[in-house]
This record gives C-alpha cells, structure tokens and sequence, in this order.
C-alpha cells in the first residue's frame, strides 16, 4: 500500500492568488485516496495577502490561519495536513518544511536573508528547503534561476508546469544526483494549470513534518506520484528564457545551450574543488 501526500498547497488565508480555503481541500484530497497534505502559502515575500503594516506577531499568526483551518478539518474527516511555506527571492522560489509557527514569529529577520543565509539558517534548525519548480517560465518572469547549492531537493514536477518545464528540471536533478520531489502547486479545489494531481509516495504514513523532512533528506524510500513519461525526455525540449545556474556563493552563470545548462554543476565543484571554496 503507498501512502500519498499533496506537497505543494496554497490557501485563501494567505496566498493572493488562491481560490480555495484550506478546510475545502480536505473532502477532495480524501476521495482521491491521499493520506495527507501539506499547506504550502506564500510568505510575506512571495505573494501574500497579509498586510504588511501589522505587527509581526500578527502577521505570522494571520498567515497560519490557512494551515490551522486545514488542520481542524483533517481531523474531523482523518486526514493528515502539516505546515509549510513558499519563500520568494527574485522570480525563484523555495519550499521550506519542518519548521513552525513559532520558529516564524522568532526569525523576522528572515526576510533580510539571502539565499545561502536563507539554506543555512534553516537547516540548522532542521528544516529542509526545495527550490519550487526550478525551471519555471511564465510571462511576469524575464529570467531562470537555478539554485542547486542553495537547497535540498529540486521539486521536479509541478502541475502549474508546463510538461517541457518539469522534464528540464528532472534531467537536471537526474544527472547531478539531486533530490527529487513533487507537489501540484494547488490553488483551488480539484484544479491544476496542468489538470493533474502530482504529490509523494511512501510506502509507510508520515509520523510528522519532521518525518518528511527526515525522508526527504534521506533520498530513499519515497517515489513521485506523477503521470507515466510526464518526466521522459523529449527531443526539442528547452528553456526560452535566458537561464542562470548559481554556484556555491551564490554566482550566477548564464548560458541558453542546452547542453551547458545540464554540464555546468559539474563545472562549478570542479572548479570548488579546486580553488577550496
């Protein structure tokens, strides 16, 4: 038996660009079998819907309000649902688990932090970060950014994704030995850009968030739950946008070859070896 959980999710409470409330999504995710959910909203830096002239504490209390409503309605109907959130730079985008509300209320310092701040302070404290669908293209963008050194795991399969865009990310993730996983990157209730549902498969139930973030890091034991060949390389497959692939100090290095694109990490921890960074 494989236990199924959604890993990307956004609320009304405080993700701008949702349509559904967090106790909403339970009934559906139950009827298509899942054993859980993690409620994913955008943060203060991302595109959220809490004002920004409250008092912190506030904030952070308000933005939990999708989580909590979820989690109430889990329990009544049995299903599991766990915290989360997205974190937004400039266009790209971070998935952060196994922390909580109060670890938010205590770090308001996190929306000063840069990329590597951002991994490294949450790590610390046990958490795990995921670059959200690391290839993204969409028409409010102007450029791509990848993130291999500054996070866990990529999310290679995104169902606001176009199929392209997913499979650039799973060859990436592929052939540098990068964590993987999938989210739907829901908004409403049984609606996706793409009109699948993607999420994780376990073979045992998740204990807790930390459970997760424990599997996750571990890279074994779980699979993508995603269509058959959503992921398969395709020839013609690309990027339109420029793209830039960041190294460990957080460079970044463009290129629009395809074929450098995939080779450049290699070229990054050659040359990290050799200079000792």
């Amino acid at each position: 038996m494989l236990y199924l959980y959604e890993t990307h999710l956004h609320t009304t409470a405080a993700s701008a660009c949702a349509r559904s409330s967090g106790a909403e999504y339970i009934s559906f995710y139950k009827s298509l079998g899942y054993a859980g959910i993690i409620v994913t909203d955008h943060f203060f830096n991302g595109n959220c819907s809490i004002p920004d002239n409250l008092p912190w504490e506030e904030r952070v209390n308000l933005f939990c309000r999708g989580y909590e409503e979820a989690k109430a309605e889990g329990d009544r109907q049995g299903l599991q649902v766990f915290f989360a959130w997205e974190d937004r730079f400039d266009g790209d985008e971070f998935l952060v688990y196994g922390l909580d509300k109060q670890w938010l209320i205590a770090h308001p310092d996190i929306m000063e932090w840069d990329h590597i701040t951002h991994y490294q302070k949450i790590r610390a404290d046990g958490g795990l970060v995921v670059q959200a669908h690391p290839f993204r293209e969409r028409n409010y963008l102007t450029e791509v950014y990848v993130h291999p050194y500054q996070c866990d795991a990529f999310e290679v399969a995104n169902a606001g994704n176009p199929s392209p865009q997913n499979r650039m990310a799973y060859r990436y993730a592929l052939e540098h030995h990068i964590t993987m996983t999938a989210g739907s990157d829901i908004h409403h209730v049984g609606r996706t850009d793409n009109g699948y549902i993607y999420g994780m498969e376990f073979n045992t139930p998740l204990q807790s968030i930390a459970d997760y973030v424990k599997r996750i890091k571990s890279g074994t034991g779980f699979s993508l739950h995603v269509p058959q060949d959503e992921l398969s390389w395709k020839e013609g497959t690309a990027n339109h946008l420029p793209v830039f692939i960041y190294d460990r100090k957080n460079r970044p290095h463009s290129t629009n070859n395809i074929d450098e694109i995939f080779h450049m990490y290699f070229l990054f921890s050659f040359h990290c070896i050799q200079s000792n960074i």
